[in-house]
């Protein structure tokens, strides 16, 4: 019998290979990559890095309520950036969508992404359900 379960929401892209949204093990919640599709068109967003970046993380929000969590309850945020120039307008988007205390957190330069992504986020949240 094992301890993990699979989380899946409609309200977030669907995954586009061989992996879950999230995994639940215990009280700790494991979030795939986020990249910024559109969950309806499963296309990435018009607008530039500013809109991938708020996509990301509607996308991170909704598998994360669907634990049932929140963002709140993140307490470990990877970041992958094509372009490190990008560092302070990835850190104005993440203060729309947390609070503090921020969670710990990881911004790294990646050479490329999936379907041309300029942006994308995985994290672990703890949950008390």
């Amino acid at each position: 019998m094992s301890n993990k379960a699979v989380i899946n929401t409609d309200q977030a892209p669907a995954a586009i290979g061989p992996y879950s949204q999230a995994i639940k093990a215990g009280n700790t919640v494991y979030v795939s990559g986020q990249i910024p599709l559109d969950p309806s068109t499963m296309e990435i967003v018009d607008g530039g890095f500013e809109a991938q970046a708020r996509q990301v993380f509607a996308n991170l929000k909704a598998v994360c309520e669907e634990a049932p969590g929140g963002l709140q309850d993140i307490v470990k945020l990877n970041l992958f950036l094509v372009d490190l120039d990008n560092f302070a307008i990835i850190n104005k988007v993440m203060e729309e969508f947390f609070e503090a205390p921020f969670p710990a957190r990881a911004a790294i330069g990646v050479k490329a992404l999936p379907k041309g992504s300029q942006v994308e986020a995985d994290a672990i949240m703890v949950i008390n359900s």
